[in-house]
This record gives structure tokens, sequence and C-alpha cells, in this order.
């Protein structure tokens, strides 16, 4: 069984689609519902016969359906990247404001005005140098190790475990940061000397580090032809396995003789030392300095791993980017799965 029915077409212009008119009849048939109907068009002073067609009859009743052009609804490719862009810049922005903020407040705060825990620069006691002098001799423990082994081409200055161990934690940790920076997928952007910086964050850690963390997300330059790798830059990035390990026994060695280190001495038990440590930080400009430095380290490792995963061997990328977020230990894990051949 066959029903006969019509069916307008819409489309977004919400005119109907019909076919053309048939041709002129001079005895038109009576409207009725088993012939075609007249359909009025949205234009005036038209009307159009629609045509009959039949379809299958099934047993389900038979709606009618408009097909509906959504062509009109779909927006512009275009026009969305522009946008994500411009939320993108303005996000950058944001945090370019936010970086510079802070370096004129670790400038102001740790240098020159004389509110936090010890004496600003300009005000430096002489012990504070003293003990400045000192720690950097005990660079990396060199000095204490040789001594207890019998080597006593120079004698290590005796200075409490504590105060030893927080000074080579910082140094370690900001020697593991120079194979990152020269491997940075941004680091062009910063138009210095990245020797320079790194060489200066050894010792002023991230007066820095905190201006090339705001540098680099300036926009890319047009042509995004990378530069080539310094000498120095060369020999980080080739062994930055070896940095790793060095940069992690380090910091795992300042922990473990910052609390067990010189037990011969009068340096007290852990709890002392404990003791110690929160009077040291309070007192003293350099520690309390270094604790600053603790803390932006902690952001700036996620944040730098983060955007140079690419660089990372495939089969550890997943390892890396969970780990980033320990310190420390996220920066070895990227050093020592650093995939070398992709990243040249």
């Amino acid at each position: 069984m066959a029903l006969i029915a019509t069916q307008p077409l819409l489309c977004n212009t919400r005119c109907p689609i019909v076919p053309r008119p048939a041709p002129f009849n001079p005895n038109p048939p009576s409207l009725s519902l088993s012939h075609p109907h007249l359909y009025p068009c949205k234009h005036p002073c038209k009307t159009w016969l629609a045509t009959s067609f039949s379809i299958l009859h099934t047993p389900k009743p038979l709606h009618s359906t408009a097909i509906v052009c959504h062509s009109s609804r779909r927006k512009s490719t275009a026009m969305v990247s522009t946008s994500e862009e411009g939320e993108d810049g303005s996000l950058r922005r944001v945090f370019q404001v936010a970086l510079w903020a802070a370096e004129a407040v670790y400038i102001l705060w740790l240098f020159l005005l004389p509110y936090a825990p010890g004496d600003p620069v300009w005000a430096i006691s002489s012990s504070t140098i003293n003990d400045l002098i000192g720690l950097s001799l005990n660079f990396f423990f060199i000095l204490p190790l040789t001594n207890a082994v019998g080597i006593r081409l120079i004698d290590a200055p005796v200075l409490h475990p504590m105060s030893e161990g927080l000074f080579n934690f910082v140094i370690g940790w900001t020697l593991m940061f120079a194979p990152l920076l020269f491997t940075d997928c941004k680091r062009d952007r910063y138009k210095g000397s990245l020797d320079v910086l790194w060489g200066l964050q050894m010792f002023l850690t991230n007066t820095f580090l905190i201006p090339y963390m705001a540098i680099r997300l300036n926009e890319a330059d047009a042509d995004g032809t990378p530069s080539k790798r310094s000498p120095l830059g060369s020999v980080m990035t080739n062994g930055a396995a070896i940095v790793g390990l060095v940069g992690g026994a380090v910091c795992l060695l300042s922990a473990i003789w910052a609390l067990y280190g010189r037990m011969n001495g009068d340096f007290g038990s852990i709890t002392d030392r404990w003791q110690f440590l929160v009077s040291y930080l309070g007192s003293e400009r350099l520690a309390y300095a270094f604790i600053w430095d603790i803390g932006f380290y902690s952001i700036f490792q996620p944040w730098l791993i983060g955007g140079n995963l690419q660089n990372v061997q495939k089969s550890k990328v997943g390892l890396v980017s969970y780990l980033r977020f320990i310190p420390v230990v996220g920066l070895v894990a990227y050093l020592l799965f650093l995939d070398l051949e992709g990243e040249q």
C-alpha cells in the first residue's frame, strides 16, 4: 500500500524548497487529501504547486522531518584561533607582570631593605662575609671530605653543618638548572648570554633566573631559527646525565651532612641542629634568601620541564611529567632521560 504525501524541504532561509511548477492544466484537480496541495511561500504573490511523491507505507506512523541546513551556524576557524591567541597573549602578559614584580620584591626585600632578617647588602657585617667565604671554600664538601681522608692541602673552615648543608643544597640544585636552560625551547627569546646568566645564577641564584623566566614569555621571532649552542652549553647538554647525578648526589649529601655531619664536633643532636636552623633563618639574610630560592626553584622547575617534555625520551615522558613537581628529583629525572638526538 502506498501513501501520497507532500513534504517541504527547509533551509536556513526558512523558505520551502519546492520543485518547478507543474505545466498548466486547464482542468485543475480539486483540492483533496489525494492531490497535491498549494503551499504559500514567504515571498508575496507567489504560490507554487508542491509535487507529490510516494513512499512505502510501514506500520509505524510516518513523521515529517524538516531538513535544516546548519552551515550558517559554523564558526570561522580563523575567528576561534584569533580568540585563543588573544587569551594566551593576555595570560602571558599577566605572568610576565607577576614575574617582574617578583624580581622587584626579591631585590628590594632581600638586598636593600632592612626589614628582612639579617643585614642588607649596604650594611653587611664582617661575620656574614666570613661565613660566606667559608661556605664557598666548602663548596660541594670537597675540602671537608678530603680532610676527612687525610688530604690537607687546605684546611676546611669549620662551620655549622646546617649552614653548610643549606648552602650546598641550593648550589647543587642550581648546577642542574644549566642543562635545563640550554635545552629550553624558548631560550632564544633571551638575547643575552646563557653562559653568563647561569654563571651569575650560581652566585646570585634567582636574581637572574626570574628575569629569564619573564623574558622567555616574549613572542617568538618571525624567523624562528634556533641559535647555535655555546661550547659551555654543548658540554652541559651532552653531559646532562652526569650533571644530574652530581647535582642530585650533592643535594642528597647536603641533607645528610646537615643532620649527621661533623658528629665529633659540638653541634648537638638532630633536635639541636633543627633549633639552630630555625634561629639561623631568622637572623641571617643569606640563609633567609636561600629559603626564597628554594621556593622559586620549586615553581620554576616544573614550569620549565613541563614546557620541554618533547626533549625527553618518549618512553619516559609520563614518568618525568609526574616527577617534575618533586623538588630536585624531577630535575634529576629530566637530565637522566634527556633525548640528546631528538633535542639536537
